[in-house]
């Protein structure tokens, strides 16, 4: 009678609510993947950004394209602001340090358990292998601009001379390279590719490694890969048993570019003093990464904050926001010395939707 009807309505209500929540959970993984393929913004930039801005949303390196050398566009009057699309060395007032404090602070407040930080340290290299599954080689653009802020990194550049230890050593790929250059986080090569295609030097050799091995299988599927004089491999900077494949003081200079910050802070330290153990004397760090308040830092919603000023993207890799005192602290400690260490402070604008983006960087050069 009355109660089978009952149970009948109670049963219906129950399915329709199950398939909804399948149908909504179906729909938001066909939104990420539209978003992900044919819009040009991950699932990170989609979950972890505000959605006030769109498609201004931050990549890793957005606005890090061919460029002039920081520092030479100045807006001396606000009125003109959206002549142009960037504005160098901007200065913030009281107010917008106070407020991007605030936002962090508020971060900060709604940190993850110490569970889910755990977890997404060990999962760390799923993710990013995951990430470039995804995007292969389409996400980056090659940094055309590294010659202009590293010249370094250009031919015409005298190499250090090998050590005793390095000559006597066992062999090794690259041994008789009179110039040797290591990028630690190569991705996919958007960095190396333009160094080896730039100096077309056959005594260079280009060391690139990655935590993930999706991405160093990448630059090996490259059609400019030449073992010659590129070697890739997988590597965990953050291991103390890492294997690296060529000795201690070998190294002209290493990069790190958009890298350290995608590291646990604790790690931090032990990673700078193994890689300056790399150089040989006279050899440098080049660096570049995000600096504190950036943009894509003050984006993140709640419940992304993992620890102060380090977050989790939606798609589950991390990235830590930099002061110029803490990275002057860890690179001295690792016995390198300050050629630069530079704050990078860039007013962005879409002149047509009338937007102001304030982004941050920090540009270091240290010496051994």
């Amino acid at each position: 009678g009355k109660n089978e009807s009952w149970r009948l309505w109670i049963l219906y209500l129950v399915m329709l609510t199950r398939n909804a929540r399948i149908f909504i959970t179906r729909f938001y993984h066909c939104v990420q993947t539209v978003f992900t393929r044919y819009i040009g913004v991950t699932p990170a930039m989609a979950e972890s950004q505000t959605t006030d801005t769109g498609r201004e949303s931050p990549k890793p390196e957005e606005g890090e394209e061919k460029r002039p050398q920081f520092g030479g566009r100045f807006l001396t009057n606000p009125e003109d602001v959206f002549q142009h699309n960037a504005w160098d060395n901007i200065e913030w007032d009281e107010e917008q340090e106070v407020t991007a404090r605030k936002k962090t602070q508020e971060q900060l407040n709604s940190a993850l358990s110490t569970e889910k930080q755990e977890e997404y340290e060990e999962l760390a290299d799923e993710y990013w292998n995951k990430f470039y599954q995804i995007h292969q080689n389409r996400f980056f653009k090659d940094r055309h601009w590294l010659f202009t802020e590293f010249p370094e990194l250009g031919p015409d550049v005298k190499p250090n001379e090998d050590v005793k230890s390095v000559v006597d050593s066992p062999a090794f790929p690259g041994q008789g390279a009179k110039r040797r250059i290591l990028e630690v986080g190569c991705g996919v090569g958007n960095t190396v590719f333009p160094i080896l295609q730039t100096n077309n030097d056959p005594e260079l050799m280009v060391y690139c490694c990655d935590f993930s091995s999706t991405a160093v299988q990448l630059v090996k599927e490259h059609p400019d890969y030449n073992p010659d004089t590129c070697h890739a491999f997988v590597c965990d900077v953050t291991d103390d048993k890492a294997e690296i494949p060529f000795p201690d003081q070998s190294l002209d200079i290493i990069i790190l570019i958009f890298v350290l910050s995608a590291i646990s802070p604790e790690k931090m330290q032990y990673v700078l003093n193994r890689l300056a153990q790399l150089l040989k004397p006279g050899g440098k760090i080049l660096f570049r990464d995000y600096g504190r308040y950036d943009l894509a830092q003050l984006r993140f919603k709640k419940g992304h904050c993992l620890s102060e000023n380090f977050y989790v993207r939606g798609d589950g890799t991390r990235v830590y926001f930099f002061t110029q005192e803490e990275l002057r602290d860890m690179l001295t400690k690792a016995g390198l010395t300050e050629e630069q260490n530079h704050i990078d402070r860039r007013l962005q604008v879409n002149r047509g939707r009338q937007l102001k983006m304030y982004r941050v960087w920090i540009q270091c050069k240290y010496r051994k």
